[in-house]
């Protein structure tokens, strides 16, 4: 196709009927309006070359259809979309294909550099011959308690540079210490949540993860969870072992704790340091980070101070008196007042940096973390940012990238399902199924993790691969790690909180829920082997908890309940929940608002309740509702 008859979307020129049908006709004796001829296009030969965010309007356009066909074949692939809905090239694709119509995508040039640009950048590393030795980046984990902020705080107090006593100091989300002349950057978010939710962005911030935990108690749940995040995102470990000035401090049962749950003791033949510490009393607080600047030695971390600034947004707020504000953490390049930034879908002009302690900063290198003035907007934790020459690239890119986001989130994300992944498989797409593996008892847990080792031992196609496993609900950790790693929740008698299904619909993650384990295999070894059969799904209609709880006359229990999110109804089936744990899954006996009646209960409202064969219920306990549809295999 000609440049001549190209334009954006791939479309014809401004001057030609766009596409419209209607009873016109190709021979010359056609007649449009007012007896005029006309003549329909005919749309080129060759691929459509679509742009990676189109509206409904412009790639009906592009492939010569109209609008309304556009929308119909949105709506048969389960999309409902308007004439201006912005539509991502995936999703154009889909429709471009039921039209018989191949198609490329066209980015637009500012995208393009921009896009390779900052992912150049970012991986610079040695290839660089203008690169020099950065800063490490750590963020520090673990379990609830364990004392990861008291850790935090004590190699903050014990290395801030002389004379910040009398300074203002601003927590900004991350900081620098000094030691023995090298810098460290601590990212001030400790917990697995921040660091994998950044993660699911594409921002890989951390060089290197500090697992804490307490001597006296041990390995934990969430310390568990933590490795299988850290693990998940490749990066070094070092294990600080706090609390070890406690009388009940065992470092031994520790370390065999740690061995058995993946994480080898350089002792035992690995290579995780442990480093005993007391964030208390600020003892081993010097050898803590020495090990740090030994394993980022080993890394070789580099980066080129020369260039412009890219990086990634730790965090933003709006502060009433300075108006945005966004701590940024450079990773190449050099940021000074006065650059123009690209944050995610924003952009401004630098006016003021400040340090972690309120003190102006003329220039931040790479590794240093920095808090800004001049963003238009808000952008996002985890949004990557990059200094551009001017402001007319500035604006184009962020408005390029808001036009992204929102066909983004027009389009869920496409992630691994159970369902297609025998076709993913075959297309050369996935050669491993990750799991996530969430159950109500430890005895279940184990007996789960058996049966999938030898279904992986059996299958020489498909690698199932354990991201995380634990008992417990299926919170939002969980969902965030799925997200991140491409994972299919399974949940064995374990059901996700209410907050947890929200994100989880909301990333489009597939959570499959199991109460016979013979069930769960098979269903993974159909999907392996393209044999799974159509299924009934479960749709959940709303979430409640039990506020007070009183028995009637007949010995039945009413469960006064507040629902949460949804509605409940009459006619649904209802699993109860304690601690994430299934009870019983039943049906509605009677569902009452005051003394009437009623066939539903939406959010924000109260009702009563008494459930068919179950009066073992508790206040705090939380109800599920839901119904069984049936789901069409594609």
């Amino acid at each position: 196709m000609s440049g001549a008859n190209r334009r954006p979307g791939g479309g014809a020129n401004r001057g030609r009927p766009r596409g419209r049908r209607g009873p016109q006709r190709n021979d010359a004796g056609g007649r449009g309006r007012g007896g005029v001829a006309t003549i329909a296009p005919v749309r080129p030969e060759g691929p459509a070359t679509l742009g990676s965010v189109m509206s409904v309007a412009e790639l009906a356009e592009a492939l010569f259809v109209t609008p309304n066909d556009v929308i119909k074949e949105l709506m048969n692939q389960g999309i409902m979309a308007t004439i201006n809905q912005q539509v991502d090239f995936d999703t154009a694709t889909g429709v471009a294909t039921a039209f018989g119509v191949e198609t490329e995508e066209h980015v637009p040039d500012v995208i393009q550099a921009a896009t390779e640009e900052i992912e150049s950048r970012r991986a610079e590393g040695q290839s660089d011959p203008e690169a020099t030795t950065r800063p490490p980046v750590v963020t520090i984990m673990g379990h609830v308690d364990h004392g990861k902020t008291k850790l935090l705080d004590a190699i903050r107090e014990t290395k801030v540079a002389e004379g910040e006593a009398g300074g203002i100091t601003q927590r900004i989300g991350a900081y620098q210490i000094e030691i023995q002349g090298r810098k460290i950057t601590f990212l001030d978010t400790p917990g697995h949540e921040a660091f994998t939710a950044m993660r699911a962005r594409g921002a890989q911030v951390t060089d290197i993860a500090i697992l804490v935990v307490a001597a006296d108690d041990g390995v934990m749940p969430q310390t568990r969870e933590a490795i299988s995040h850290v693990k998940a995102a490749g990066v070094p470990m070092i294990v600080a072992m706090n609390k070890i000035d406690l009388p009940a401090a065992n470092p031994d049962r520790v370390k065999q704790q740690l061995s058995d749950a993946g994480v080898m003791p350089e002792e035992y033949g690995g290579d995780v340091p442990i480093v005993e510490v007391s964030a208390r009393e600020k003892l081993g607080i010097d050898d803590l980070l020495e090990v740090v600047l030994l394993v980022a030695d080993i890394a070789e971390l580099k980066a080129n101070p020369l260039k412009p600034a890219v990086g990634v947004v730790i965090e933003a707020k709006i502060d009433r008196s300075r108006g945005v504000t966004a701590t940024l953490l450079v990773q190449s390049g050099t940021l000074k007042p006065r650059d123009i930034v690209v944050a995610g879908a924003t952009w401004g002009r630098i006016r003021a940096m400040t340090d972690d302690h309120g003190r102006k900063m003329r220039k931040a290198e790479p590794a240093t973390p920095v808090e800004v003035l001049g963003l238009f907007d808000l952008p996002d934790a985890g949004d990557l940012f990059q200094t551009v020459e001017d402001e007319r690239t500035a604006r184009s890119l962020a408005e390029e990238r808001a036009r992204q986001r929102r066909a983004e989130a027009f389009h869920q994300t496409r992630v691994v399902k159970l369902d297609d992944i025998y076709d993913q498989m075959q297309e050369g797409g996935t050669k491993e199924l990750p799991i996530i593996v969430k159950a109500d008892l430890q005895g279940s847990l184990e007996a789960l993790l058996g049966s999938l080792v030898k279904l992986n031992e059996e299958s020489g196609s498909v690698k199932l691969t354990t991201v995380l496993s634990g008992t417990g609900a299926i919170n939002d950790s969980d969902v965030n790690l799925a997200t991140a790693s491409g994972a299919v929740i399974i949940g064995f008698n374990v059901r996700p909180d209410a907050a947890a299904k929200r994100s989880a619909d909301a990333a489009n993650i597939d959570i499959r829920y199991y109460d016979v384990i013979y069930h769960l295999i098979e269903d993974i070894r159909a999907a392996m082997s393209g044999l799974l059969d159509p299924e009934k799904r479960e749709a959940t209609d709303g979430y409640a908890e039990v506020r007070n709880t009183f028995r009637l006359p007949s010995r039945d229990v009413v469960a006064g309940l507040y629902v949460l999110d949804g509605k409940i109804n009459r006619n649904s089936r209802v699993r109860v929940l304690r601690n994430g744990a299934v009870l019983t899954d039943t049906t509605v006996s009677s569902l009452k608002r005051f003394k009437d009646d009623v066939r539903e209960v939406a959010a924000g409202y109260e009702c009563g309740s008494t459930l068919d064969g179950f009066n073992d219920i508790e206040v705090g306990d939380q109800l599920e509702f839901y119904h069984i549809e049936e789901i069409a295999r594609t």
